[in-house]
């Protein structure tokens, strides 16, 4: 009993460096702008990011199912853009000034049309971070307008973890939203009208969500998780209400944060309803047996493991989350 004690205090400690390495860096995003592997990853992007057309003038660059590291520039989470009559968007920029600057290029490959928006669909910086290469283009940079608080309150932090990584220059500034979405709000790049959503919190507290009209694609941000781990960092309960919301609207396609490029709606959120539910099931019932939240870390949705990517690396924080906000209801 006391090695298994031991054991157990031994992955919890490990967790929770982890946990604080990836909320300092990989939320943070990676940037190699300011080391020779950076120099060389940031040129092989500007001619070879892989940009896929998922549907007419609608590219998405697929993020690595992987850690944030120096040799993936935390290029982690999907980018994408949309490119109108008279103008273009980007739908996350990316997870570093390198990222986000390949990104810049494959635009600047395919069209002459300015970048009119700038659309961070949450605070987590694998997401954002990747800003700062946008702004020489003078675009609005869009987001939820609980964005600004969360990067207020969370960018230096982030902010610091990056500079530990890769150095003051390589991590880029934060970049505040412009403007701020209530609740819904339709941009039109020349006969392209997109329709942006904030939702109640959810993946976090401050999740957008774009529609492209012209070809019904729902670009959802984190809402949507498909292989890699999801994250829970807003609201276990309400989102799944927000993928209820969602499934009853038909779409062509989804461009989830994270995993393929275009995935099929509603099948493509079966396995994140899955987990979700029962991390939310089996969380309550530890919480009604007086289960402790160390203990259920270790307990909880453990039939998940083995069916997502990474899930050692975050499954034991979204037990923590899912403890804290359940132990009151």
């Amino acid at each position: 009993m006391q090695r298994l004690t031991s054991t157990r205090a031994e992955r919890k400690e490990t967790s929770r460096r982890q946990a604080f390495g990836r909320r300092a860096a990989i939320a943070g995003g990676f940037c190699l702008c300011c080391t020779p592997a950076a120099r060389l990853w940031a040129a092989e992007s500007a001619d070879g990011l892989r940009c896929t057309e998922v549907a007419p003038g609608l590219l998405v660059t697929r993020g690595a199912d992987e850690e944030a590291t120096a040799n993936n520039a935390d290029a982690i989470a999907n980018q994408a853009f949309i490119i109108g009559e008279n103008a273009v968007a980007v739908i996350d920029p990316g997870g570093s000034r390198a990222h986000g600057a390949a990104l810049r290029a494959a635009i600047r490959a395919r069209t002459e049309r300015p970048v009119r928006y700038v659309i961070i669909t949450h605070v987590h910086p694998d997401h954002c971070f990747g800003a700062g290469a946008f702004l020489e283009d003078k675009p609005v940079f869009l987001g939820h307008a609980r964005l600004i608080p969360a990067l207020q309150a969370r960018g230096a932090f982030y902010q610091r973890g990056l500079i530990r990584i890769l150095g003051k220059d390589a991590t880029g500034p934060i970049v505040l939203p412009t403007e701020t979405v209530d609740k819904n709000l339709t941009l039109d790049l020349g006969n392209r009208p997109l329709s942006l959503h904030a939702h109640d919190p959810a993946h976090t507290d401050n999740d957008l969500s774009v529609i492209d009209t012209r070809t019904n694609t729902l670009l959802a941000g984190d809402l949507l998780f498909v292989r890699r781990m999801p994250t829970l960092d807003g609201s276990l309960k309400g989102w799944l209400a927000e993928l209820a919301k969602l499934k009853q609207i038909s779409f062509a396609r989804v461009v989830p944060g994270h995993g393929p490029q275009a995935v099929p709606w509603p099948e493509a959120a079966a396995d994140l309803e899955r987990y979700l539910d029962i991390l939310l099931t089996e969380t309550r019932a530890a919480v009604r047996q007086n289960i402790g939240i160390d203990a259920a870390v270790d307990t909880v949705a453990q039939s998940e493991h083995g069916k997502w990517i990474l899930f050692d690396a975050y499954h034991g924080r979204n037990v923590t989350e899912a403890y804290k906000e359940l132990e009151w209801e």
